[in-house]
């Protein structure tokens, strides 16, 4: 009998845990959602360090439910085309945003 009622109380914890989400810092976005954006954002920047096209340490990524957002230098126009199109083959990546500035 007292398995039966630890049972109920857990499957209990696990469905009201599970109704009431988790607020995550970056307004009403899920846990699962922010994950998403991380691994989006980490495999952007991976192809960047293993591009010899884009300087990685000279462009920023940021995601936002799935929307890439790139700012920072490029030495040139095709460094900031480039930049976009890698991010842009990324799995889950929805749209991107180039916010890139071309140094003169």
């Amino acid at each position: 009998m007292k398995s039966s009622i630890r049972i109920t109380f857990t499957v209990l914890v696990l469905a009201l845990g599970a109704m009431t989400g988790c607020a995550v810092q970056r307004g009403q976005e899920t846990v699962g959602a922010y994950v998403d954006d991380a691994t989006i954002t980490t495999q952007v920047k991976s192809r960047f360090v293993e591009s010899k096209l884009v300087d990685a340490g000279a462009i920023s990524v940021e995601t936002m439910t799935g929307t890439v957002m790139l700012s920072g230098f490029a030495k040139n126009q095709q460094e900031k085309t480039t930049a976009e199109s890698i991010a842009r083959e990324v799995s889950g990546v929805r749209s991107v945003k180039n916010e890139i500035s071309v140094r003169p």
